[in-house]
């Protein structure tokens, strides 16, 4: 069965919807788990297309079309995670901070982190820290992530961090940032738990902070 899970991940990589979605069904048919084929097939290839985008060998558009294929599999096997009760990678809330409409980069992030077994919510951009604040309480992600691309809309990941404090959340939770102008010392300096420079990154450090 190992050889029909690399051609899972094979054909993710190179982008082909159709086919994974085809090789997915002939997976479940031959027997396999949803939570086999998702590990061996799916996230697998995600994390092959991780390593070369991180390494510059493969490009956003490149990794948007692995998505795609991605969800092509990931579309049959989510009911049947679901009615199994598997346990996901963690819960991940990401959005764009209140004053910025940019979301490339958030979603490059968020498909990078499904195809790595998160679950994730995506609160989109604009999102005032209250935005966030709501959606702790509401859905109880392990980390949340906040993406800027102005040097002027920055400031609203301090004050997003202050609201979760102020709201008695910020113990609950790990923050990851990112975008542009962010760097590792801005998150240190405003009490991030983490930044992170590009999506491929962005998923490991995800994994270390669910533990």
């Amino acid at each position: 069965m190992a050889s029909i899970l690399e051609k899972i991940a094979s054909n993710l990589y190179q982008g082909e919807d159709e086919a994974v979605a085809e090789l997915v069904h002939q997976a479940l048919d031959h027997g396999l788990s949803a939570v086999e084929v998702l590990q061996g097939g799916l996230i697998a290839g995600m994390d092959e297309v991780g390593r070369d985008f991180k390494a510059g060998d493969l490009f956003v558009p490149e990794v948007l079309i692995a998505a795609r294929a991605m969800h092509a599999g990931m579309g049959i096997l989510r009911p049947l995670l679901a009615e199994s009760g598997t346990p996901t990678a963690g819960k991940y809330v990401i959005g764009t901070v209140k004053g910025d409409l940019h979301d490339i980069g958030k979603n490059l992030v968020k498909m990078m982190l499904e195809g790595a077994g998160f679950e994730t919510v995506d609160l989109g951009t604009d999102v005032a820290p209250q935005g966030f604040v709501d959606a702790v309480r509401q859905h109880q992600p392990t980390v949340i992530g906040m993406s800027a691309l102005l040097t002027t809309t920055m400031t609203q990941m301090k004050t997003t961090i202050e609201a979760l404090q102020e709201a008695g959340l910020r113990d609950r939770v790990k923050v990851m940032i990112g975008g542009a102008p962010v760097t590792a010392a801005y998150a240190h300096q405003i009490g991030a738990d983490a930044y992170a420079p590009d999506a491929a990154t962005a998923v490991d450090i995800a994994r270390e902070l669910a533990g």
